[in-house]
């Protein structure tokens, strides 16, 4: 049992919150590099929360140049143990229509150019990722969407893509049709295996902003169309993040579902065998097991 805290990572537009008592933007250090920026901390009904842009202010950072490494490290070594992704995507899905909300709970991984471990050489573990969501978690999403009035859907799979890009209409239809995927983004991936790694409990809320390419009546993503709905998407986002405290609480149990013990079977390297160097840099994200 131990302190509630949340960390939102936020896509385009859900950086802050209004209400936030004691906000303060603060400059985490972290082994792995610089943050994508400043964290805002602050409290909200009680409960510690802290907001990480994750482009940055300004939309900084591409999604194959956010430094998910350090971000991850950087909301750890503040004490969040809850992470709440947000982030905009398109949708492969009728019924999941720009302007609806997807509580994702599956990914495919197509990135290719990104750090996806925090671990190596001198520093060997494997972790699940089989249920790569936090359901306890998940569930909170879900409520506080429907609670703000939002057309929530529950579960579906993200494939995460490398980007800048967007698809083709070949691709857009495999993943679709072959694949069986739900919605696609850039930025998931490797935020939500990172965030396994470091026992932290994620949940992934994919705004829906477009249908991508596939759709017969949509034609190709046009960028004018995302920002509107990308607008209105933030609006809500912040709504719902806004009710997670109070559905939360400020004290919390154990994950029922083993987040915050993923390594407990995961390290393979003999503690003789250890790199000095990498276990210093793993002392928020493995300090409990190392």
């Amino acid at each position: 049992m131990g302190d509630t805290m949340i960390g939102v990572i936020g896509g385009s537009g859900v950086y802050d919150i209004d209400g936030l008592e004691g906000a303060e933007w603060r400059g985490v250090e972290s082994p792995w590099g610089a943050p994508s920026d400043q964290v805002l901390t602050g409290r909200l009904d009680g409960v510690p929360m802290a907001f990480l842009p994750r482009h940055g202010r300004g939309h900084v950072h591409s999604p194959s140049t956010v430094p998910y490494r350090a971000n991850i490290d950087a909301l750890k070594r503040l004490g969040v143990t809850d992470v709440v992704s947000v982030s905009a995507c398109g949708s492969f899905r009728e019924e999941m229509a720009p302007g609806d909300f997807v509580v994702v709970d599956q990914f495919i991984d197509r990135t290719i150019a990104r750090e996806k471990t925090f671990f190596g050489t001198g520093c060997v573990a494997h972790v699940s990722v089989a249920h790569p969501t936090c359901p306890r978690l998940s569930a909170a999403c879900i409520e506080a969407g429907k609670a703000e009035g939002i057309t929530v859907h529950d579960g579906g799979t993200y494939l995460a893509m490398e980007g800048p890009q967007f698809s083709s209409m070949a691709e857009s239809k495999l993943y679709r049709e072959v694949w069986g995927c739900d919605v696609i983004g850039m930025t998931n991936m490797p935020e939500a295996k990172l965030a396994r790694e470091a026992e932290l409990c994620y949940a992934s809320v994919a705004m829906i902003t477009d249908y991508d390419s596939w759709h017969p009546h949509h034609g190709a993503v046009d960028i004018s169309d995302i920002i509107a709905t990308l607008t209105g998407n933030a609006d809500k986002a912040r709504g719902l993040v806004k009710r997670l405290p109070a559905l939360l609480g400020a004290v919390r149990e154990s994950c029922e579902y083993g987040c915050d013990r993923a390594l407990d079977h995961a390290l393979l390297t003999a503690p003789e065998k250890r790199d000095a160097g990498l276990v210093a840099k793993l002392d928020a994200v493995a300090g409990r097991v190392l």
